[in-house]
């Protein structure tokens, strides 16, 4: 009987390619056999080392590759837009972890939805295993400590541009959609700022290198409870964005979540 085949790798065209992220996502892919970066999107191609081809625009590398799977950005919220119709427009899936959407002028949310409806896009604030999993343990434990005060606290590396982190307002709303009665976020607090009701504590702290950090603390009844996370380095958060775009292969166009795909 012969042997089963192995399934071909995901084809992949990772943008921001010079930044933090993208020198991750290309190293992690190099290290998997479900994955091969095809090519790679950057603003200045000779700072990047890879054996994939690397331009400068998404749309003359897309149409110059004969077959791609998924596109995976981390990049910023104007590019992010850009790029999101850009992979509909080839229908390529989209994958992006880039932070700070909200409010932005260039939509790139409308973007994303956009998209949306030609194919697979899946957005996340932090691509950990870890993360996702916290994220349940947290929503239970807001709808079991009913009447605590909430306390978010995130640490990130010094060059870090949005804050509160993308993950820590995600933490935030998981809170807030388990207690409505929590209307308010404070985010720090100086001066004589006793503190209210209806309020969840924000705080955000950047120092060094670090990769992120965050905890939720309820404190009630006489007790505290705190669930936390560390990530050791990037290569966390860049082995699950390529698990998110192996995963949304072949996929009907809509919008998904990082861990309902981990669930399946």
């Amino acid at each position: 009987m012969a042997a089963e085949s192995a399934p071909e790798p995901a084809r992949i065209v990772v943008t921001g390619a010079s930044g933090r992220m993208g020198e991750e996502l290309l190293a992690a892919a190099g290290d998997r056999a479900d994955v091969q970066a095809v090519a790679a999107v950057a603003r200045t191609p000779g700072s990047v080392t890879a054996e994939a081809a690397v331009g400068t625009h998404l749309d003359a590398t897309l149409s110059g590759e004969a077959s791609v799977d998924a596109v995976v950005d981390f990049t910023a919220p104007e590019a992010t837009a850009e790029y999101a119709g850009t992979a509909a427009a080839h229908g390529v899936a989209f994958v992006t972890g880039t932070t700070g959407l909200e409010g932005h002028d260039a939509d790139p949310l409308g973007a994303l939805d956009e998209a949306s409806g030609s194919v697979p896009v899946l957005h996340a604030s932090n691509f950990s295993r870890g993360i996702a999993a916290l994220r349940g343990a947290i929503r239970e434990a807001a709808a079991s400590l009913p009447g605590y005060d909430v306390e978010v606290t995130e640490t990130h590396h010094n060059g870090k541009r949005d804050a509160p982190s993308g993950t820590a307002l995600t933490l935030v709303e998981d809170v807030e959609r388990e207690r409505p009665d929590l209307t308010a976020r404070q985010h720090g607090r100086a001066g004589e700022q006793p503190r209210d009701p209806d309020e969840i504590g924000v705080h955000a702290r950047r120092a060094g290198d670090v990769t992120g950090e965050h905890e939720v603390l309820f404190a009630g009844n006489r007790e505290t409870v705190s669930l936390s996370h560390a990530a050791g380095d990037r290569g966390v958060f860049a082995q699950g964005a390529l698990d998110a775009a192996v995963a949304l292969v072949d996929r009907d166009p809509g919008r998904y979540e990082f861990a309902e795909l981990l669930q399946d």
